[in-house]
């Protein structure tokens, strides 16, 4: 019996950086660094809550990655924190504009479905939004809320896949007992 006739009960994990909700939440991150530096008073207690908001959604769905070989029920916990903290910086930049009397761009506004638009293509990037992100402040609130719209989604979309996935295929315990009555059937 060889190494390759063994059942492994844990699956492959990571490969955080191919799902398009990390690397939307590391554009997030980096445009609200970038709006913070810009726009917000650096003692401001609120420039530490945005970041770590936005660092917390980046954070937790490579996380929740990296553990999903061990135990899908962390995995769909941290991407589920991820999804709150990405809630609580749109609650921000909302703040923002309200705060400072400056527009909400409505779904159906021209400029936010430009952004949308970018949003879906292959190659987007932090770049691919740059003549937005250096734009006037309610220019650049508008472009980061229209991306944390479009990462809320992913991650919703995630977690419904998560959660199906967890109801076919079980969680650590289960596989294992398998993997061990599997190896049982062999052995005689």
């Amino acid at each position: 019996m060889g190494e390759n006739d063994n059942v492994s009960f844990i699956p492959a994990h990571g490969g955080y950086q191919q799902l398009r909700s990390f690397q939307m939440s590391e554009i997030v991150y980096d445009a609200t660094v970038k709006f913070c530096e810009r726009f917000i008073h650096k003692y401001s207690r609120t420039v530490d809550q945005m970041v770590q908001a936005a660092r917390s959604g980046r954070q937790n769905i490579a996380e929740g990655s990296m553990a999903s070989g061990i135990s899908k029920e962390t995995e769909i916990k941290l991407v589920g924190v991820a999804r709150a903290s990405q809630e609580e910086l749109l609650l921000d930049y909302q703040d923002f504009l309200r705060q400072k009397g400056l527009a909400l761009w409505g779904k159906d506004d021209v400029r936010a479905m430009d952004v949308r638009r970018i949003g879906g293509t292959p190659d987007r990037s932090y770049k691919s939004y740059m003549t937005y992100f250096d734009a006037d402040p309610e220019t650049a609130a508008n472009a980061i809320i229209c991306l944390i719209h479009q990462t809320n989604y992913l991650l919703d979309r995630q977690l419904r896949q998560l959660e199906q996935d967890f109801v076919k295929q079980g969680g650590l315990r289960e596989r294992m007992y398998k993997a061990r009555v599997e190896e049982r059937k062999k052995m005689g």
